[in-house]
């Protein structure tokens, strides 16, 4: 077996505006320390099985911030993957999207969400949303270790 990199979020958006407010908002609230980014969904799932870069050890995220609308791989067949394999399959996903479409709420539920949240469109809000995720994810909910 691999041995893994422990990081807080493994954080899963190809949005680049989204992805700068959310990790400025995650710092500034000293949320997460470690934070490991995944810009499509091919590389979440290597990031999390393993196949990536030589010398680059899998990870193991105390919590996935998942978009769904990803290239390559879309962030269903990504939570899809984790919820089938053994060892992360209890993993906290949060699925965090764009989308109100309530086919892709229901699917990520019945895929094995934790979560669903959609992106506030409003800055402040946006914001405050993340920032609540973060905490309540990383500080206020107990996981087993």
């Amino acid at each position: 077996m691999t041995e893994r990199e422990s990081v807080d979020i493994l954080l899963v958006e190809d949005n680049p505006e989204d992805l700068e407010l959310i990790l400025r908002t995650l710092r500034r609230n000293h949320v997460a320390n470690r934070i490991q980014v995944a810009e499509d969904g091919a590389r979440a799932l290597e990031l999390l099985f393993g196949g990536a870069a030589d010398g680059e050890r899998p990870v193991t995220p105390r919590v996935v911030f998942l978009d769904l609308k990803l290239p390559k791989v879309s962030g269903l067949e990504v939570l899809a993957r984790i919820r089938a394999d053994a060892e992360l399959a209890s993993l906290p996903v949060v699925v965090v999207s764009s989308s109100r479409e309530d086919p892709d709420i229901r699917e990520s539920y019945r895929l094995g969400a934790n979560s669903y949240v959609v992106k506030p469109v409003e800055f402040e809000d946006f914001m405050g949303a993340i920032s609540q995720l973060g905490f309540y994810w990383l500080m206020l909910n107990q996981q087993s270790r």
